[in-house]
């Protein structure tokens, strides 16, 4: 039987692998590795399920992904600290309103240990779509062995049956993640 122990650590190991990086390019920028906009699509076959998401919002309000069941999900998963996660977010802003109606955007914050942070950065982009407050990655490990995001920005989209569809390692653009969500709209 494994210890608690050694679980600990195992998920200690999976979270330092996930939470590995911010940036907008394949380098190292203060101990970070960060992504380079690499779009990963699975064919509608390969997916995996996702996991059912639960968490509390900035707002305090709790908020689970079985509230969103038979909707496109976009996951973006940003730190306020995160200098291409702020490059990004008035394209995702631009994003969730030409995509209204046909997915559900849900930021994931992470590594924010000061919630007034995150907070500050979602009033100062407008961001109009909930966003939950993970300050030590516990929503994160729950994509683990499915497509991990592995760098900071990701966003994974989560066709309307439940299936990991695609992922964006690193910045993101309006364009990429429309195309994206009207190509799981359009059955593909």
């Amino acid at each position: 039987m494994v210890s608690a122990r050694v679980r600990l650590a195992g998920a200690v190991v999976a979270l330092a692998t996930l939470l590995a990086g911010c940036g907008s390019a394949p380098s190292s920028n203060a101990g970070f590795v960060g992504g380079d906009g690499t779009i990963t699509r699975l064919p509608v076959a390969e997916r995996p399920a996702a996991p059912v998401i639960e968490g509390t919002t900035l707002a305090g309000a709790a908020w689970s992904s079985s509230s969103a069941t038979g909707a496109v999900l976009v996951y973006n998963v940003w730190g306020s600290w995160c200098a291409p996660c702020r490059a990004e977010a008035p394209a995702l802003v631009a994003a969730s309103t030409r995509t209204s109606g046909k997915a559900v955007f849900v930021g994931v914050n992470t590594r924010d240990l000061d919630k007034a942070q995150a907070t500050a950065f979602v009033r100062a982009f407008e961001v109009p779509y909930v966003n939950l407050y993970d300050p030590d990655g516990a929503l994160l490990l729950k994509f683990s062995g499915q497509l991990p995001a592995s760098a900071i920005p990701s966003t994974l989209i989560v066709d309307a049956n439940g299936r990991i569809a695609a992922r964006v390692i690193g910045e993101t653009s309006e364009a990429t993640i429309v195309g994206l969500i009207d190509d799981l709209v359009a059955g593909k």
